[in-house]
């Protein structure tokens, strides 16, 4: 398989990961729009490296070794990468993980040639209130040769703190991985745990899931726009689009009890109901935020300033976002405009497949950008923005009345899960035995962001990597896992 993947660019690796007798690749077949999984054995603690094919996932196969201790066989990259040398043991993952000797080492960074380089590190603590990574520039003058992102900073044991959890347990700490995902990331895992165990969601409870779901991505991209906009010091745009968001989440308090409507969804449904004047604080917010718009936008549009800075700021082929699959606001800003609302899984469940894509009756557009700057990825949220608030006046006009959740039978069997977050697609494995998660992944879009960032940097300057940043706005706690 790994062979055969140079000559075959239909299929686009989503995410790699292990347990303690396997590796497991999920892939995209990007004509049929069908997710593919494989599962190969570990033989003498090795496996094929995909990294020679797919470069996204080096990163995959450097925490497959931190964590279970298999070993990428012809990996491009074998550097320890969540590992930093502080844990008590190596392989935490491992059947028997080995207690670690020694001082830790210092990171090893790539090398750069050429004359008249400097280094530039940065972080992992950071002036502002934000997630640590460190970040190691290599420069000539302001110019930027070779950004390498170090993280891992964040780890927290997700995946072992998940096993022998039921479940309804086990999703709290789903929707921890990043918080600002809370939804989507609950919804994969639900989603994922409904096909290992062979149920559907009530029709209901995923109509409210939809909902959720595009409130969350109101709410980020309307404080990303603002936020990139500072980093250019556009504080104006700060302000509004922040004001704006700040009603967003006051929205997901009054409708659903909480400002992230974090543990709203559980598997087998939603834990919460729409609240009385929940939908009406919904369009408020909505419709207050949608008037605006249009004067900011001009304003953003006529800022001479403001423009200069963000087109042809770091760009990002679109060649290159195809060969590391990456989706959300970063693909579609560089062409690539797969979606995964619009992805159409089977049915775990007699009827399942209407009840999971509330979606498929709104016509949903999907908006595309070939640019691939920081420019466009501002535009990209913007036109999600209008699109979300579209589909959120159509849902809540159209919620079904039912029961919210189902129960789970305490069976065995294996489960992915998928949802479109404010980042792009979000997707849970996870494998059940006698009702409890016995192995599970969770796999951010960041994960393939991130490399991505590094590359953007390449020949701008050191003042303008704020700004890139910010216009990816990659999750590092959810890659610490």
């Amino acid at each position: 398989m790994a062979a055969a993947l140079g000559g075959d660019e239909r299929l686009a690796l989503l995410g790699l990961w292990a347990d303690t007798q396997q590796v497991h690749a999920l892939f995209l077949d990007e004509r049929a729009m069908a997710p593919l999984p494989a599962s190969v054995p570990v033989v003498e603690g090795a496996f094929a490296a995909l990294s020679p094919a797919r470069p996204a996932a080096a990163w995959f196969e450097r925490t497959i070794h931190d964590l279970w201790g298999h070993r990428a066989e012809g990996g491009t990259d074998l550097r320890p990468w969540i590992d930093h040398g502080r844990w008590e043991v190596t392989r935490p993952m491992a059947p028997r993980p080995v207690p670690a000797r020694g001082t830790p080492e210092p990171p090893e960074f790539l090398p750069v040639e050429g004359e008249d380089l400097n280094q530039v590190p940065v972080g992992p603590i950071h002036a502002g209130i934000i997630e640590p990574g460190h970040f190691r520039f290599t420069c000539q003058g302001e110019t930027v040769v070779r950004l390498e992102v170090r993280l891992g900073y964040a780890h927290k044991g997700q995946m072992v703190l998940m096993r022998g959890k039921p479940p309804r347990v086990a999703a709290r700490y789903a929707a921890r991985l990043s918080g600002d995902s809370t939804v989507a990331h609950s919804i994969a895992f639900a989603r994922a745990v409904e096909a290992a165990v062979d149920v559907a969601a009530p029709p209901r409870a995923e109509h409210l899931r939809a909902v959720m779901l595009e409130m969350e991505r109101v709410a980020n991209h309307l404080g990303d726009v603002g936020a990139i906009c500072n980093d250019a010091a556009f504080a104006l745009a700060l302000a509004r689009f922040g004001l704006h968001r700040e009603a967003m989440l006051r929205a997901g308090q009054a409708a659903f009890g909480h400002r992230l409507m974090m543990d709203a969804v559980v598997p087998g449904g939603v834990a919460v109901d729409l609240a009385e004047g929940g939908a009406k604080a919904i369009l408020s917010a909505l419709a207050a935020a949608c008037a605006e718009l249009p004067a900011l936008q001009r304003t953003y549009d006529d800022h001479a300033g403001l423009v200069d800075r963000m087109v042809g700021t770091g760009v990002v082929s679109p060649a290159l976002v195809r060969r590391f699959a990456a989706g959300g606001v970063v693909g579609r800003a560089s062409g690539r405009g797969f979606d995964a609302r619009s992805l159409m899984l089977p049915a775990t469940a007699e009827g399942a497949g209407a009840a999971a894509r509330p979606l498929e009756a709104l016509r949903l557009e999907v908006p595309v950008l070939q640019e691939g700057d920081v420019d466009a990825r501002v535009r990209i949220r913007l036109a999600e923005i209008e699109e979300s608030a579209r589909l959120l006046r159509e849902l809540l006009a159209t919620v079904p009345e039912g029961k919210l959740t189902v129960a789970l039978p305490p069976g065995s069997g294996e489960g992915i899960g998928v949802a479109e977050g404010f980042r792009g697609d979000i997707w849970h494995w996870l494998r059940l035995d006698g009702g409890l998660v016995a192995a599970c992944y969770p796999r951010d879009p960041s994960w393939l962001h991130w490399p991505l960032l590094e590359a953007a940097m390449r020949g701008n300057i050191l003042a303008d990597f704020p700004l890139c940043n910010k216009s990816f706005n990659a999750s590092y706690s959810g890659v610490d896992l």
